[in-house]
């Protein structure tokens, strides 16, 4: 999400360098290209006008103090000013009701409503520790009940089953009685969507929320479609009280003009953005840090949120152990931690949140991607527990064997093997105390906007 913006902004910023004041000149000339960059990402023009203005404002006649170029003077108005117009801090849930707190889920048809009820079910249930239950309100569409069904065995939260012979109101009065019943903390309700915005569609989803009177009212919208993200969600929060948004399949959308203008057009605020199919592929939306991410910058805090919520820590610990009393780190240990990798999106999804990291060309983005990775793991999974301990082992026909089994060449295998005994000789270096030299050799090896 927001490459091409970032890229855009990136190059229009970096021709303030070598400049020793922002002047009305050099800020009306990058500011027009800010201006056709923020139109290329589809976002909406009555925002693109207002950010414009406002960083006009704020960056003409501004000294550049101490060591600042014109050029970071000018990344921390922009950046002041997208943290402004996305909303400036995380809306976070109201769940502050009696129990079962009720989020009613509205939108368009091929938004992601279903999938995204699953998502936000599995946070609550594994972030916040809440008891969940979903039901499906979508009586026009048999699979959406089924599809839900599946989902909440997937994630081990309750689902309460309905049928498309009731009516939405129906359905939800029953599953609020049955979430009092058996002390939920949470009801999320799943409704119908339609191809378009209709008067039929909003009058049922009307009575639903009267009947409901949920905590909170949340539109989901697929960030693909724009701006129209923007206009589609102020049509719903004129029929809806919404509370907040979420921005769906972001991880297809490299232009982020929804996120950018939903806020300023509808006055609600992005709570979530999704990306991918998975469960888990569901993080609070934060201005501050997208803002970060859009300059280049990166998102640090994210990446470290996501490590805690999704590494396997008691693996982590026996390695560290494993590594104190001088045990080799063998291939079974690399797989645990190619696994683990892959469970947080892969490498190419890492580097997005690491400084410097929108500027690496697309090549090495490319092959950052998690296809190496599972194609490692497949091949430490063709092997015996003898040949995963004992590496040395792995001769000419054992190395036919394997990658016979993963699928693969004998090439890969030895790329494997290689790229395990330098893991190995570094992991050697850190159970020695010798982290602060490694990082120290590094300095200078790394791309631009990731120095140590």
């Amino acid at each position: 999400m927001f490459d091409s913006l970032s890229e855009r902004l990136g190059r229009t910023i970096k021709n303030l360098s070598g400049q020793g004041r922002l002047t009305e000149q050099n800020v009306k000339d990058t500011l027009r290209e800010v201006r056709m960059a923020l139109l290329e990402a589809d976002v909406a023009l009555p925002v693109v006008k207002q950010f414009v203005e406002s960083v006009r404002e704020k960056a003409l006649g501004q000294e550049v103090l101490g060591s600042l170029s014109p050029g970071q003077a000018f990344i921390k108005v922009v950046n002041d000013e997208l943290v402004a117009v996305m909303g400036e801090t995380n809306s976070e849930l109201n769940l502050a009701a009696t129990p079962p707190a009720v989020i009613l889920m509205a939108g368009l048809q091929g938004a992601g409503k279903t999938t995204t009820v699953a998502k936000l079910a599995r946070m609550l249930k594994e972030r916040h520790r809440k008891k969940v239950m979903v039901v499906s309100a979508d009586v026009y569409r048999p699979a959406a009940i089924k599809q839900l069904n599946t989902l909440a065995d997937d994630i081990g939260v309750t689902f309460f089953a309905s049928s498309v012979d009731d009516k939405p109101v129906d359905i939800a009065n029953a599953a609020m009685a049955e979430a009092k019943s058996t002390f939920m903390d949470v009801l999320i309700v799943d409704t119908a969507g339609r191809l378009a915005i209709d008067e039929d569609m909003m009058a049922e989803i009307s009575q639903l929320h009267s009947a409901i009177k949920p905590a909170e009212t949340l539109f989901v919208v697929d960030s693909m479609t724009g701006q129209d993200a923007a206009n589609t969600a102020k049509a719903f929060d004129e029929a809806l009280p919404l509370t907040g948004v979420v921005l769906t399949k972001t991880d297809g959308d490299a232009r982020g003009g929804a996120a950018l203008s939903v806020r300023m057009i509808t006055g609600k605020p992005i709570k979530f953005i999704g990306s991918g199919e998975k469960s888990d592929a569901l993080e609070p939306f934060h201005p501050d840090r997208v803002a970060s991410r859009i300059l280049g910058m990166g998102d640090v805090v994210s990446l470290v949120e996501e490590v805690q919520a999704k590494v396997d820590h008691n693996k982590a610990e026996r390695l560290a152990k494993k590594m104190q009393k001088g045990k080799a780190f063998d291939l079974a240990d690399l797989r645990d931690q190619l696994e683990q990798m892959v469970n947080m999106g892969g490498m190419s999804a890492l580097v997005d949140k690491l400084p410097g990291g929108g500027a690496l060309p697309p090549g090495f983005k490319a092959g950052a991607g998690d296809v190496e990775t599972r194609r490692m793991i497949a091949l430490v999974n063709s092997m015996t527990p003898q040949e995963r301990k004992y590496p040395a082992v792995l001769k000419g026909s054992r190395k036919k064997r394997v990658a016979a089994g993963a699928g693969l060449q004998v090439q890969d295998v030895n790329r494997l093997l290689k790229q395990h005994a330098q893991m190995s000789k570094m992991m050697k270096k850190m159970s020695k105390g010798g982290m602060a030299k490694m990082m120290k050799s590094m300095q200078g090896k790394l791309p631009p906007g990731m120095g140590l």
